[in-house]
């Protein structure tokens, strides 16, 4: 996830709470999802729907703190 910003999410994991904090959940978000599509079944469609949902809305707002943090 966006290999351009390397060296600033090392960083910011370490001395960005809010950063740190959207990434762990980015990180476990990502591993439901790959564990719940192991298991597909039609009922689970819209539970990985929405997981996905928010995954997006995170890495989005991960993104956003990189842009502002890189251009600080």
């Amino acid at each position: 996830m966006f290999p351009e910003y390397r060296d600033l999410i090392s960083q910011l994991k370490t001395t960005h709470t809010r950063f740190h904090s959207l990434f762990d959940k980015h990180n476990k978000l990502d591993h439901e999802i790959l564990r719940l599509e192991a298991v597909s079944r039609n009922t689970l469609n819209d539970q990985i729907s929405q997981l996905k949902k928010e995954k997006l809305r995170i890495k989005d707002e991960l993104y956003n703190i990189l842009r502002e943090e890189s251009n600080a």
